[in-house]
């Protein structure tokens, strides 16, 4: 005698075959809520990360265009035109940076005698395809590098040609 088989009850009186096609369905739109807040997590991560590394590279470029310079007005001139360059090859030419340069030990002449300069870079990396709320502004996310450059590592102080 041939046996047949019934789905038993779901509990509230339905049958498992209601729900037939459903679980695509919860699948599609929990895959999409998850989805879309993680690719921008990882757009964000990228673009912080491009904006460091073209920082950090900046800050290099720039103390090294300082130290190489005959004097402050022109060695800043050229850690400008050395930023803007660092930056353009990490296609980040729309950044604002701050440029701060001192020296020790003689902060009014950094390339007097065996000074060291140090050049600190500050900007800010918007995020994403996020809007200003509540009247604070784009949300961003702060940078800064700093790089020291002894004056004599790549030039010839003239106190030291004389022995």
């Amino acid at each position: 005698m041939p046996t047949t088989l019934t789905m038993p009850a779901m509990p509230g009186g339905r049958s498992a075959t209601g729900q037939r096609g459903s679980a695509l369905v919860e699948f599609s739109w929990l895959a999409i809520l998850l989805m879309v807040p993680t690719v921008w997590l990882v757009l964000a991560v990228f673009d912080v990360q491009r904006a460091s590394f073209a920082l950090t590279s900046a800050a290099r470029s720039a103390g090294r265009a300082y130290a190489l310079a005959d004097s402050d007005a022109v060695g800043r001139s050229r850690a400008e035109q050395a930023i803007r360059v660092a930056l353009a090859d990490q296609h980040a030419d729309d950044a604002t940076v701050d440029l701060d340069v001192s020296c020790t030990p003689y902060p009014r002449d950094c390339h007097a005698g065996t000074s060291v300069v140090t050049v600190r870079l500050a900007t800010r990396v918007g995020l994403p395809w996020l809007p200003a709320s509540f009247g604070l502004g784009e949300p961003s996310f702060a940078l800064d590098a700093t790089h020291t450059v002894p004056i004599g590592r790549f030039q010839e102080v003239g106190d030291a040609a004389s022995d």
